[in-house]
């Protein structure tokens, strides 16, 4: 009897040394070790570097107007080429008049100094038009299709004088020439989109001089005023005249072509070269390359789980912002970015793609709190890439080819819609000013890199 207690403390220790072993050990004294999972990570440094944009798909919703230095990101130049909807097989009443006519544009924001003047100067694309089916890109010529001798209208202002036309809307027009609104008057024109567009061509809309400001162009239409008389019996039974005011509507719309010209005529002296960081910038101004070492990456983790089956159970890239400013004369943070395979870039936008996990993975701009301290804060943007790695190690290993060195990334500043379930239901290359300087793969402070957990079977 007086052995139990030799035999309950000699139990107790058992339990008390193997309870110290590591966590990641747990089993391995009953599992065969050809059995045993084993759990890896790993961080691999990227390399990075700028990408000057030559040009974005024009698909504007809205278009930019103007000019403005930035002395970081040097200058956008922002110009509108638009044709514009006619009303199908209109015809005029009897006895109508023409009256007026005037070009629209409705804006409610703008970009920089609300003083700044603008010389807006519209011209007839009295050359050539554009082909619904054709898509376009930004850098396009104006000169293809203006030759800037036919004038429609000009105006010079500052952003802060928009002319109230309605109680929640501002707008400025310009007033067209009465030699514009007699050609106008002649229903012929309206028989059906093609017929009308050999008449007008559309407009090409710039601004001589300023540099300080852009506006966010929401709207552009021509309106064409006209009225009708008609005669009625009156209450005495004599004939009374009654005249009617009315317009036709030429909007600028989804059912015809527009594009947003952008350029950048001094990018590439004012932009200075620094090696830990690099630019990410819209309109068609800077793109991020960024290239992982895919062969590299696939030899540590193939020594760290000695040959077995390989999984990657998650691979994520912190892309951190610096030097965020708030200044309003500032362009804005960018707010999405999507991380796309740089050989599928321009394929992805010119065929209306949406983000896949095997081609292109989007993040939002995030800032949150810095672990461990109480008043800072990081802004970043964060891209899981696991499946895009892992769907490259399958793509080679079917195809029994060798696995490529490296892959190239291109960080692109996009506009993401969504529907009522907030599903993302399109992605564009941003025609809109912002910008964000990032951490480069050199960065001594804190480079960008990929950090990746793995297993294997």
């Amino acid at each position: 009897m007086k052995t139990y207690p030799l035999i309950l403390l000699s139990l107790l220790s058992f339990f008390v040394f193997s309870c110290s072993d590591n966590l990641t050990d747990l089993g391995s004294g009953i599992q065969p070790s050809s059995d045993q999972i084993k759990i890896g990570t790993d961080i691999f440094h990227v390399t990075t570097a700028n990408v000057p944009v030559d040009f974005i798909y024009s698909k504007p919703d809205s278009f930019l107007l103007g000019s403005f230095y930035d002395p970081k990101f040097g200058s956008t130049n922002a110009e509108i080429l638009a044709q514009v909807n006619c009303p199908e097989k209109f015809t005029f009443p009897p006895l109508s008049v023409p009256d007026s006519a005037a070009i629209v544009l409705r804006y409610t924001t703008w970009f920089g100094d609300k003083h700044s003047p603008l010389d807006v100067n519209i011209y007839e694309m009295n050359k050539s038009t554009f082909s619904y089916t054709s898509l376009y890109q930004s850098n396009i010529d104006p000169s293809t299709y203006s030759d800037q001798t036919v004038k429609l209208s000009e105006r010079k202002f500052s952003a802060k004088d928009v002319k109230n036309t309605r109680a929640d809307t501002t707008a400025i027009r310009f007033k067209l020439s009465n030699d514009f609104v007699k050609r106008f008057f002649d229903a012929s024109i309206f028989a059906n989109t093609s017929t009308f567009l050999k008449n007008f061509g559309g407009f090409y809309i710039k601004a001589n001089f300023g540099s300080a400001a852009l506006l966010n162009v929401s709207e552009v239409y021509l309106r064409y005023y006209y009225h009708y008389t008609y005669i009625t019996k009156n209450i005495s039974g004599g004939d009374s005249t009654v005249t009617v005011n009315n317009n036709l509507f030429f909007p600028a719309n989804s059912e015809v072509r527009q594009v947003n010209c952008f350029l950048h005529p001094n990018r590439n002296t004012i932009a200075q070269p620094d090696s830990s960081v690099n630019y990410v910038a819209s309109p068609a101004n800077w793109n991020t390359l960024v290239s992982i070492p895919l062969s590299g990456i696939k030899k540590r983790m193939d020594a760290g789980i000695d040959n077995k089956k390989l999984t990657i159970n998650s691979a994520m890239m912190k892309v951190e912002a610096v030097n965020i400013d708030v200044d309003t004369t500032k362009a804005p943070t960018t707010r999405y970015m999507l991380l796309v395979k740089k050989e599928a870039l321009q394929r992805f936008f010119r065929n209306n793609e949406l983000p896949s996990d095997t081609c292109a993975v989007l993040a939002a701009h995030t800032v949150a709190l810095v672990a461990g301290t109480t008043n800072v804060y990081q802004d970043y943007y964060s891209f899981s890439v696991a499946n895009m790695i892992a769907n490259e190690l399958k793509i080679a290993e079917q195809n029994k080819t060798a696995l490529a060195e490296k892959l190239d990334l291109v960080l692109v500043p996009v506009q993401v819609t969504y529907n009522s379930s907030s599903s993302i239901t399109g992605v564009k290359q941003s025609n809109l000013m912002s910008a964000v300087t990032i951490r480069s793969g050199k960065n001594p402070d804190s480079s960008m890199k990929l950090k990746v957990i793995y297993s294997g079977f």
